[in-house]
């Protein structure tokens, strides 16, 4: 009996992600592609245009935020909706807003696959109206009430308190007091923690963005320390600097960034 069949949305800003996503589903019976977005906008867009069955929905987007996209559109035209996120509290969010489920990046194709059944047993299931009429007690809770224009309120920082990663088809969720350091690796972010290593897809500049500046320093382009570590700054060959954290690693620092951490080590010039 060939499977009912989805129609599937992807929305995520990078180009590859979305092609992995496309490429997974194209080797499932009853999973039918029928757009791609690149950003929160044009996800309202085809949203409304496409009508799909279901949708793949990045968190961190420009324009829009994947939780900002289902506001928009709203319960009664929102389909159902698998959030694709690199942090864990995002996650949480997502199931705030009903998702059917979410994927932690960098996550692999089996769990992928399980996500869309999921999202295809409950369709069958339950149906569209009360996936619908969850999402609408839940955006209608005071709880998550629209915050109201303005800046943010900088005695709440929401800082990051954990990083979900996933290994093996688990997902870990490693406290930021327990990362050591984290160090670019091509479009991934490694986290160094206890001596074990962690990937997770997200750019340098959003971890600078999204750690406490009292804990974390982003010393070089390609690393950050957490600055309780922090025991030496080494002048080496040819004027680089390297800050040597406790255990003995020892990580770049580039010039632009060595007056912040002097300061920081409370260094006179």
């Amino acid at each position: 009996m060939p499977a009912e069949r989805v129609r599937v949305l992807v929305v995520d800003d990078e180009p590859l992600a979305r092609m992995r996503i496309e490429d997974v589903l194209a080797h499932i019976d009853g999973a039918e592609v029928v757009g791609a977005a690149a950003n929160g906008v044009e996800a309202v867009e085809m949203i409304r245009s496409l009508r799909p069955d279901l949708v793949f929905l990045d968190v961190q987007m420009p324009g829009k935020t994947g939780v900002e996209v289902v506001r928009e559109i709203g319960p009664d035209a929102m389909p159902a909706t698998i959030f694709v996120t690199a942090f864990d509290q995002f996650a949480v969010q997502a199931f705030d807003v009903a998702a059917v489920d979410y994927l932690v990046k960098p996550f692999d194709d089996e769990r992928l696959e399980a996500a869309f059944e999921r999202a295809r047993n409950r369709l069958a299931l339950e149906g569209m109206e009360q996936l619908r009429d969850r999402l609408l007690a839940v955006l209608h809770s005071p709880g998550n009430a629209p915050r109201p224009p303005g800046p943010p309120d900088p005695r709440t920082p929401e800082y990051l308190q954990r990083i979900a990663v996933e290994m093996r088809g688990k997902v870990q969720s490693i406290p930021v007091d327990q990362i050591d350091y984290i160090v670019q690796s091509g479009p991934y972010a490694e986290l160094h923690s206890g001596g074990r290593r962690h990937l997770v897809r997200e750019a340098m500049q959003t971890l600078e963005e999204r750690l406490d500046p009292g804990k974390f320093m982003r010393v070089h382009r390609s690393m950050i320390v957490r600055l309780e570590l922090v025991e030496a700054l080494h002048r080496g060959t040819g004027g680089d600097y390297e800050v040597q954290l406790r255990g003995g690693a020892r990580v770049r620092v580039s010039r632009s960034r060595r007056e912040a951490l002097e300061r920081w080590l409370g260094v006179s010039r």
